[in-house]
């Protein structure tokens, strides 16, 4: 796909001088503007009237448009609509590696704000690749509040070749192996959190999931998956979701998952956004110390290839930041200078 897509850029820049004469003119920031393949193939292009893309050469190649597909009315036969969070987003729930054995303690600056996460001692803490199981619960919760008038059930059940494809695996008995593993995380993970309970009138421990279950027989494969009520709640609040990017699900290393939610809760429909190094660290509840942290973060920021975001690494007097940048408004703003 991404050699089919080149080429089709280099033949359509190949035009006549006299129709390129307006396109000429000399602009530095489209020229410095190169996109890599990787960028390019992981450009999101919109429904209808795409605007155009900037090739190596500074020229700009003629616009593409794309069939808008018409949603289907029924929630059964939509693929998972992977959902996040936004509270659970802002504040650090889970590890960034698979095998976090040490609690996350976080406090706010103003101290309204508590979490404790605990791994049971049998398991690992939940991680940010288990995650991936919630968003897709959390975009089929989604699907049947905007389709049916009913309050949906807590409890799913789930095909388990529906997850595996909609995690983006081929694997299917190790894949399935580790959404067990998963599971089992999710549900013996301790959450204490001073998060929808502001005043701290309460205390308690909770998971993020209540139980969970996998039947397999000669014709059905499917896990049971009921979530905390805790959970639950804030999956049903109205707008606490924000939509995520099938290809998020492609991405296998834990900061460029952390950096792409922090990017998604952040940045919105604005141009950019942008953190510091050590806000970032804090935000992660990184077990590294900072200066490995800030090392790993400098590199996926070179690597700049999580989907929708460009990345951006900026240095101020003796505080290093990362810029993250809305890919579609971005390259729209550049192309209409």
């Amino acid at each position: 796909m991404k050699k089919f897509l080149i080429s089709f850029l280099e033949y359509l820049t190949k035009e006549p001088k006299e129709q390129q004469s307006t396109l000429n003119q000399p602009n530095e920031t489209i020229e410095n503007f190169i996109l890599s393949p990787v960028q390019i193939e992981n450009f999101i292009l919109p429904p209808a009237q795409t605007p155009v893309l900037p090739v190596e050469s500074g020229k700009i190649v003629k616009t593409l448009e794309r069939t808008k597909k018409k949603p289907s009315p029924n929630f059964t036969s939509i693929p998972f609509d992977p959902r996040d969070i936004m509270e659970i987003m802002e504040v650090p729930f889970l590890s960034l590696s698979k095998n976090r054995e040490n609690p996350i303690c976080y406090k706010s600056k103003d101290g309204k704000t508590k979490i404790k996460i605990s791994a049971h001692r049998e398991h690992y803490v939940a991680s940010i690749y288990d995650w991936d199981i919630i968003q897709l619960i959390a975009g089929r919760i989604q699907e049947k509040m905007n389709y049916n008038s009913d309050i949906p059930s807590k409890t799913l059940v789930i095909e388990r070749h529906k997850l595996i494809k909609s995690l983006r695996k081929h694997d299917v008995r190790k894949t399935a192996k580790e959404i067990e593993s998963g599971l089992s995380r999710l549900n013996s993970t301790l959450i204490e959190t001073t998060i929808r309970n502001e005043d701290y009138r309460y205390k308690g421990g909770f998971g993020f999931l209540d139980s969970w279950g996998y039947t397999e027989r000669k014709d059905i494969k499917e896990f049971k998956i009921t979530l905390s009520q805790w959970l639950y709640d804030g999956i049903c609040k109205k707008g606490a979701l924000l939509k995520v990017s099938p290809e998020y699900f492609n991405i296998t290393s834990g900061i460029k998952k952390f950096l792409y939610r922090i990017a998604r809760k952040h940045v919105g429909n604005n141009e950019h956004w942008e953190f510091s190094a050590e806000k970032l660290y804090e935000k992660s509840a990184s077990e590294r110390e900072f200066k490995k942290f800030k090392y790993d973060l400098k590199k996926a920021v070179v690597d700049n290839d999580i989907p929708e975001y460009f990345l951006e690494w900026r240095r101020d007097q003796s505080k290093s930041y990362v810029r993250f940048i809305n890919k579609r408004r971005e390259l729209t703003r550049i192309l209409s200078q």
